[in-house]
């Protein structure tokens, strides 16, 4: 560190930037006089001297100067991230969502079904690059928080539903709340606690699928009964005994 700062001053961590952009501006230059220069790095007689001469004032020896013109050297901006919470139903349906980065608006459509964690890129939303060279660009993270009535996993959903003894036993409907409303459910006689049944395309929509969905798992839990009358408990010993 303190040879390139003796080589390059008070900008020496940006050396090694320097050194390649030499190399890059030689290699144009060679190919330049041949006539066989095709990438698309540099424009027409495009060099980095006066970006580094003013950096480095000079550092180095600069740079050579082409005889097809000078330009000062472009270089991309800084990349932004930044994280976007949702809710799981916000999650669930396409809307557009406006949020403020660096002093900027930025209004973008949330595609239904992103998942917490994902990431998607907004190019040439970053930090605005140098020397008139293309902005960064923006990596937005979902962060996507627990949901008291659903548990999802990947595109299904989990859900829990109370039903009473009687029902249970006897057989009824029971109302089950899903991501588009509540829907009627018909519990069969006999049916155990914990017993998990599924709604086909109940669960959450599938990511730039539209119209598909996953499944949504309903898992029974039977409330016994409490405070029971004294006829109450005679029926249930005559059905133990039976």
């Amino acid at each position: 560190n303190r040879s390139k700062y003796d080589k390059y001053g008070e900008n020496w961590k940006h050396g090694e930037e320097y050194e390649k952009a030499q190399q890059q501006q030689r290699q144009y230059q060679q190919q330049s006089y041949s006539g066989g220069y095709s990438g698309a790095d540099f424009g027409e007689g495009e060099d980095f001297s006066d970006f580094f001469q003013n950096m480095f004032g000079g550092a180095g020896g600069g740079f050579g100067r082409s005889t097809r013109g000078r330009a000062s050297g472009k270089f991309k901006g800084q990349d932004i991230t930044a994280e976007l919470n949702l809710n799981l139903r916000d999650a669930a349906k396409t809307h557009p969502q406006t949020f403020e980065i660096n002093g900027k608006k930025v209004r973008i459509t949330i595609p239904a079904g992103v998942y917490d964690g994902q990431q998607i890129k907004l190019k040439g939303h970053g930090n605005p690059g140098v020397n008139g060279g293309p902005s960064g660009d923006l990596y937005i993270t979902f962060n996507i928080p627990a949901d008291p009535d659903f548990e999802r996993i990947g595109d299904d959903l989990k859900t829990k539903v109370v039903i009473d003894l009687y029902t249970a036993v006897l057989g009824g409907d029971v109302k089950v709340n899903t991501l588009d409303g509540s829907v009627n459910l018909k519990v069969k006689p006999e049916t155990q606690n914990g017993m998990t049944v599924r709604l086909k395309g109940k669960g959450f929509p599938v990511y730039k699928k539209e119209g598909e969905h996953g499944d949504l798992f309903v898992t029974y839990e039977v409330k016994l009964p409490s405070n029971l009358t004294e006829k109450q408990k005679e029926l249930f010993e005559q059905l133990k005994n039976s």
